[in-house]
């Protein structure tokens, strides 16, 4: 006679049902009984990570690299409760995640126990679903629900359970349920659509705005904007998926931003909002109209005003409307736009190209550029917060192959290294780069160790100027002295022999693509320690009153003064098509 399995045999039998394949956490006394049963299980790896929130930023990667629901553990109070910064990242990215919050014994909930917390509170702020187990009965439906809202509705589910109910037996008879794995497509109603259509007809000029949601829609939004003679703009998390094979891209909008996007959205009779949230609504027109696509209907209208709403996904909406709108005959916006945009570029590129090779400390700006040249086609890019993102932004060039992940909605320190192992986990032959700050990697530099304990051929390339600079610019942009922004660090690189794995430190720009190609040649974890210029931030002579701390908006509309890389030379292509009188 079969032996009857316990409750956590069963959670975790329906987690391999789902498509999960790795479990990430850290073991502890009520999360116990589910680590046996991943132990025990053929279908699904127990991944040990140092700190908690590892464990959900790199689950949180890994669902957005898959797109399959992926999860993370932690034990009970303090345990799950360090899972919550990297469960917030997930779920603003609409990362299908579902996080087990071990908690104390049923019978001491409620009574001031050790380590008591109450996890079904704190997480509904960062999930669709967070619900606690208080029966063996109640498990599988429960569990089942978590995970239809968590791939359903694109973001977090967090399941609170009891050790004791965890190692309890489960209920004798329980039927196994078909699950949601995948998402639908969401078309437009027809009445919208004609009114959609209408808005585009009757606009001279119209500019589109994109954002991750057009992910897969390239050849619609190319075909689309080629129809209607749109510039097309992105957001920092549109870029991967629209800029690259783009003969209409004028850059992209907000602090970052580069180019003429600016322009195009507020010179336009009509602005149309791709699958965007772009949150900067400082950034954004108030006197155009502006109509906006969004597949998760609580975006629409939260940024802006508009004068439609169209409820549906970006792919499916423009196959829907490229048959319908006339076919515009006029580029002269287009072309105008495309020509602002490669003259923007023109006058910043120069920033990193005088003298840059031979300048020390390193110009960042530089260490991203030489980072796109030698990095694979097919690379995972991780990004720090910071100003990592800006050497992203500017120099990492999409090609339709690479991905760029990092915490661009939630905005959170110390989330390139984690999420490198999320997405190194799911293919180990392929390149996986974290574009790590020294603040954001000494952060959560402990799981620097789950790299070299599962010998994960992460790429670390630490952009170490020995300063918070994103904040420091805050500051000086705010009209405040710095202050608390530096930071005493070791060699870095000397820390990464020290713990099993190749370290090299660069300090002459001359050195730097062989560190690089060195570290990418290693078939183990590697860390390239390259010593970057701390002053590398320039700020333009006019600022406005209002530019304060964060990301507002001055009155030059750009306040980091830096190169573009190579998306200068496509600027230039591009303008190339532009008819000649």
């Amino acid at each position: 006679m079969a032996k009857q399995k316990n409750v956590a045999e069963q959670f975790v039998d329906t987690l391999v049902r789902a498509g999960v394949e790795r479990l990430y956490g850290v073991v502890g006394d009520s999360l116990n009984p589910v680590v046996d049963a991943v132990r025990r299980h053929s279908g699904i790896d127990w991944v040990h990570v140092r700190h908690e929130e590892t464990a959900a930023f790199a689950a949180g990667a890994e669902a957005q690299i898959t797109g399959k629901l992926a999860a993370c553990a932690g034990s009970c109070g303090p345990g799950n409760l360090h899972l919550i910064n990297g469960l917030y990242d997930a779920h603003r990215s609409m990362a299908p995640v579902l996080a087990l919050a071990s908690h104390i014994p049923s019978s001491e909930i409620g009574l001031g126990y050790f380590q008591e917390t109450h996890p079904d509170h704190l997480f509904r702020e960062c999930s669709h679903y967070c619900e606690m187990v208080s029966s063996p009965q109640q498990m599988p439906r429960l569990l089942d629900t978590a995970i239809q809202n968590a791939v359903g509705r694109s973001g977090v589910s967090v399941v609170t359970l009891p050790g004791d109910i965890a190692g309890a037996p489960a209920p004798a008879g329980a039927t196994e349920t078909a699950l949601v794995t995948s998402r639908p497509s969401v078309r437009p109603g027809d009445e919208v659509i004609d009114r959609l259509v209408k808005l585009i007809d009757d606009a001279d000029k119209v500019t589109l705005f994109c954002g991750s949601g057009t992910a897969g829609a390239h050849a619609e939004v190319m075909e689309f904007a080629g129809r209607i003679k749109s510039p097309v703009g992105h957001a920092l998390r549109g870029k991967e998926w629209i800029q690259y094979d783009n003969p209409y891209d004028v850059g992209m909008s907000g602090l970052l931003g580069y180019g003429a996007a600016y322009e195009a959205t507020h010179e336009c009779d009509l602005l149309i909002l791709l699958g965007t949230d772009f949150p900067y609504n400082a950034f954004l027109p108030d006197d155009v109209k502006i109509a906006q696509i969004d597949v998760r209907p609580e975006h629409l209208g939260r940024r802006s005003k508009l004068d439609l709403a169209v409820w549906g996904d970006a792919k499916e909406t423009l196959r829907c409307l490229i048959p319908r709108v006339r076919e515009k005959k006029s580029r002269k916006f287009l072309d105008r736009m495309l020509k602002k945009h490669a003259d923007a570029l023109e006058g910043v590129v120069s920033a990193y190209t005088r003298k840059v090779e031979k300048h020390t400390p390193i110009h960042p700006e530089y260490v991203a550029s030489v980072l796109d040249e030698v990095a694979a086609d097919d690379a995972v890019f991780t990004v720090d917060t910071g100003m990592c993102n800006v050497w992203a932004a500017r120099y990492i060039s999409p090609n339709g192959r690479r991905r760029i992940i990092g915490s661009f909605s939630h905005g959170s320190m110390a989330n390139a290294l984690p999420m490198a192992i999320g997405a190194q986990f799911t293919d180990r032959g392929r390149q996986v780069v974290s574009m790590s700050g020294d603040g954001g990697f000494s952060m959560l530099m402990g799981d620097f160790l789950t790299l070299v304990q599962y010998d994960l051929p992460v790429k670390v390339v630490l952009f170490d100027n020995s300063s918070l600079g994103m904040v420091e610019l805050e500051m000086l942009v705010a009209g405040l002295p710095s202050h608390g922004v530096t930071n005493k660090n070791p060699d870095f690189a000397a820390v990464a022999e020290a713990c099993g794995a190749f370290g090299v430190r660069v300090e002459k720009p001359k050195d730097l693509a062989g560190a690089l190609k060195a570290a990418f040649k290693h078939k183990g974890p590697a860390l390239v320690d390259v010593v970057t210029d701390p002053n590398a931030l320039s700020i333009p002579p006019k600022i406005s009153a209002d530019m304060v701390t964060g990301f507002a908006l001055s009155a030059s509309k750009i306040v980091l003064d830096g190169g573009v890389g190579r998306m200068l030379q496509m600027a230039r292509s591009n303008l190339r098509n532009v008819p000649r009188p």
